[in-house]
């Protein structure tokens, strides 16, 4: 998305794109970036599903994460929802982020 600033210059801001898929369980496809504004979006998208839902958030087209929204991604697994093809960097930044204690819960 491109925004013009009142100097009349342009800013950009990355776009996370969502795309729903059900079949029994509920998919969110992210791809592009996610970003601590995102995660507001990804609340309500959530709280709009039916309680005890089978959800997943697919991550094989996420090319950046912020610290916040990988946080949320973190809160969000232990609550249920499963991060699906999870890049590795996400997945060690999660794991380095719970540390070594929560490693052993697991």
């Amino acid at each position: 998305m491109s925004l013009a600033n009142g100097e009349g210059k342009i800013s950009t801001r990355a776009m996370l794109r969502i795309q729903r898929y059900s079949n029994g369980g509920v998919v969110f496809s992210l791809s592009g970036r996610i970003e601590v504004d995102d995660v507001v979006e990804l609340q309500r998208l959530l709280s709009l599903e039916a309680a005890g839902r089978d959800i997943a958030f697919d991550l094989q087209d996420i090319t950046l994460v912020d610290r916040d929204a990988l946080k949320y991604l973190a809160r969000c697994e232990t609550e249920s929802v499963r991060l699906e093809n999870c890049p590795a960097y996400i997945r060690n930044w999660i794991a380095m982020e719970r540390g070594p204690s929560s490693q052993q819960d697991r």
